[in-house]
C-alpha cells in the first residue's frame, strides 16, 4: 500500500504541473467525493482524479496517461450507472466542472461542454423553444449518453442523442 501511495504522489505532482484545474489523489481531501459517482454500488479507486479548467487540461490529462501508458476513464456529467466514469488504479478525467452551453437561436443550435447534465442544457434550450432527443433522466450527462447512443422522449421523431450531434472537438 505505501508503494501505491509514493506512485500516486508523484503522478499527481507531475500531472498538475501546468494545469489550470485540479489533480486529487488518494490522501487528499475531497478524494473520496471526486470519486463518486451516480450508482453508489460503484467503489472504485483511481490513481487520481483531474478536474480540467479548460480543453488545454483534458489534452494536457490525455497526453500524460498515454506518455505513462496509464488507463484513463472520464466522467462527464455524474451519471455513470454502470460505473465506467471511475476505475481502479486509472487517471479519472473528470468533466463534470465543464458546463458552459452556448445556445443559437437562428440555427437551432447548441453548442454544450462535456460535463452538462440533461437537466441543464434542457433549462438552457427551453426559453428558445429548443429540445433534443439526449435522455429522460435529468442528471444523466449529455456527453456520455450521447457517446452511448442516446434514448429519449423525442426518438421516435427525431432519432437517437447521436443521431443529433453536428461536430464534437477533442
Amino acid at each position: 500500500m505505501a508503494f501505491v501511495a509514493k506512485i500516486t504522489s508523484s503522478v499527481g505532482r507531475e500531472l498538475g504541473f501546468g494545469l489550470r484545474g485540479q489533480v486529487i489523489c488518494p490522501g487528499d481531501h475531497g478524494y473520496d467525493a471526486a470519486r463518486a459517482v451516480f450508482n453508489g454500488m460503484i467503489n472504485r479507486r483511481p490513481l487520481a482524479v483531474v478536474r480540467p479548467a479548460d480543453a488545454s487540461d483534458v489534452v494536457r490529462c490525455i497526453e500524460f496517461t498515454r506518455r505513462h501508458n496509464l488507463p484513463l476513464s472520464v466522467r462527464g456529467g455524474g451519471h455513470s450507472v454502470a460505473g465506467h466514469a471511475v476505475r481502479d488504479g486509472a487517471i479519472m478525467l473528470d468533466l463534470s466542472g465543464m458546463k458552459a452551453v452556448q445556445v443559437e437561436p437562428k440555427t437551432r443550435t447548441v453548442r454544450a461542454e462535456p460535463g452538462l447534465t440533461l437537466g441543464e442544457f434542457d433549462r438552457a434550450t427551453q426559453p428558445f423553444g429548443l429540445a433534443t432527443p439526449l435522455g429522460v433522466v435529468s442528471v444523466t450527462g449529455i456527453a456520455g449518453l450521447t457517446l452511448g447512443g442516446g434514448l429519449g422522449w423525442l426518438n421516435g421523431c427525431y432519432g437517437l442523442a447521436c443521431d443529433n450531434l453536428l461536430s464534437a472537438e477533442w
